[in-house]
């Protein structure tokens, strides 16, 4: 199992392996991209909520129903 003391082990060979400013430098980048994730997530949603209510009410102006040209010929005919 992993337990707490696998955690410490393996905090300090990355420490020993990059060194203390590198370790920063290397969350300070992690941290800005995920930063910048978030905030074009949220612009892309953003700009799609407009387009989405547009098309939202095209569709509830639409005649969902069926209508086809051969039963409105059976109906004539018959």
């Amino acid at each position: 199992m992993f337990s707490f003391r696998h955690l410490l082990v393996l905090l300090a060979i990355v420490l020993v392996i990059f060194g203390a400013k590198r370790l920063r430098t290397i969350g300070s980048d992690l941290g800005g991209a995920v930063k910048g994730f978030k905030k074009a997530m949220n612009d892309d949603d953003d700009q799609h909520k407009p387009e989405q209510l547009k098309s939202d009410s095209q569709d509830a102006n639409f005649d969902s129903t069926p209508t086809s040209k051969s039963t409105d010929d059976k109906v004539n005919k018959g």
